[in-house]
């Protein structure tokens, strides 16, 4: 019983402090633009019912900087969390959704979606889903005789893939006649400009429920990081824990991508710095990596817009990438032992 309650003051601890992190982050994002917006007119326009700052400081802050900053926070949200989610089932430190081509597999599915003409939900997000569903059963077939997925082998796995998907990308835009199509390519690259309160609403409704699945079968994943002969000891029925898991993450890093394009390393970075920062109990690591990894893609963002930059603004794509791809390569080394 006292166990219990020390991991639930430490959940608890966790949460109020990220969230609180979280929370000055997208304020911060609101405040810094082209339009000089202090903090008291951001904290009017969101906590007050009774508006004193003008029409376009309210239109400035609620239609634009707003939709953009949740959607870059739900963005990093998911990748995160999703990269944690992979490490655990696949045992895999070096695992996430990026690498392993699940992204890149998402970002065809959405670009098929948009060629055909759907909706942008639900139309281009099944299409995105279909995508990454295709990459992970891709994933499975190359590896199919090395049942353990060992780290080596599935990280040049991912590589192949992720090369793979962008020369197909690259083929679907060169070859298209559509403007739209080719003005996707910078979209691909991370964009959360184009994103509205509507579409904010819905990519909350569908990743929330993933966030509540994951933190529920937290100690499962704790579990399932100690190895399949471990889980199933403890009663936990492998097959059916994993293929949710896969499914789950799998659909929300692809609602991501439909969303906002193809933001690399996230899911890589931010379970590492959390693990080295609160340790490896997944019961903790899961809210912090959801708010966590909210804080760190709104602050990416926000070096997207304030970057110099001949088109206006750096994608942030370009950020994540900046920032991640040195630290995958320390991460590597210092996994494999070099």
């Amino acid at each position: 019983m006292t166990k219990n309650k020390n991991i639930a003051g430490k959940i608890a601890i966790t949460s109020a402090v990220f969230s609180l992190i979280l929370l000055s982050c997208i304020i911060f994002g609101i405040i810094i633009g082209s339009a000089d917006i202090s903090i008291k007119k951001v904290l009017t326009c969101l906590f007050k019912s009774q508006y004193d700052i003008t029409d376009t400081d309210i239109a400035i802050i609620l239609q634009i900087r707003l939709p953009r900053v949740i959607t870059a926070a739900l963005s990093g949200a998911v990748l995160s969390l999703g990269g944690l989610v992979f490490q655990a089932m696949l045992r895999n430190p070096l695992a996430e959704p990026y690498i392993l081509g699940i992204s890149g597999g998402s970002a065809i599915g959405a670009i098929a979606g948009i060629a055909l003409g759907f909706a942008y939900f639900p139309g281009v997000g099944l299409t995105a889903f279909a995508g990454s569903m295709a990459s992970v059963g891709a994933l499975i077939i190359i590896n199919s005789k090395d049942t353990s997925f060992k780290k080596d082998s599935l990280i040049l796995s991912g590589v192949i893939l992720n090369s793979f998907f962008s020369a197909i990308i690259m083929f679907l835009i060169s070859v298209s006649n559509s403007a739209e199509l080719r003005g996707i390519l910078f979209w691909l690259m991370g964009d959360f400009s184009i994103i509205g309160m509507k579409e904010v609403k819905i990519l909350a409704a569908l990743t929330f429920p993933a966030f509540i699945f994951f933190f529920f079968i937290s100690s499962k994943m704790n579990l399932l990081a100690l190895g399949s002969d471990m889980a199933k000891s403890m009663g936990v029925n492998i097959k059916a824990v994993i293929l949710s898991m896969l499914i789950v993450s799998s659909f929300m890093v692809s609602i991501s991508v439909a969303c906002s394009g193809l933001l690399g390393f996230v899911g890589l970075v931010i379970p590492h710095l959390l693990r080295l920062i609160i340790g490896a109990d997944h019961r903790i690591l899961v809210p912090a990596s959801i708010l966590g990894g909210g804080a760190y893609m709104v602050l990416c963002d926000v070096l997207a817009r304030t970057v110099p930059s001949a088109g206006g603004e750096i994608p942030v794509g370009v950020i994540t990438a900046l920032i991640g791809a040195p630290l995958f390569i320390v991460f590597l080394k210092r996994n494999s032992g070099v």
